[in-house]
């Protein structure tokens, strides 16, 4: 799978989303094919969820590139690559 998507985005085009997949989200970030991080977050509390990162990938610094804030709260923040 991550050798599939290292060669898309070799590729000319669009970008490449993930929505909703989460096991495949950790692939990519194990292997280091995750460019742009859109993290929406909602003002809810609670005590347990699933999480973005396994645990088996070194830390990453991002830098936030945009936020936004919807009608109910929700923060929309864009992270890049602190290197990218």
């Amino acid at each position: 799978m991550a050798q599939a998507v290292a060669g898309l985005k070799g590729e000319s085009g669009k970008d490449l989303h993930v929505i909703g997949s989460g096991e495949l989200v950790q692939t990519l970030m194990h292997h280091d094919l995750v460019d742009e991080y859109r993290l929406m977050i909602n003002p809810i509390l609670v005590g347990s969820g699933k999480r973005l990162s396994r645990g088996d990938n070194d830390p990453k610094m991002l830098r936030l590139a945009d936020s936004t804030i919807s009608s109910t709260g929700v923060v929309i923040a864009t992270y890049g690559t602190a290197d990218g």
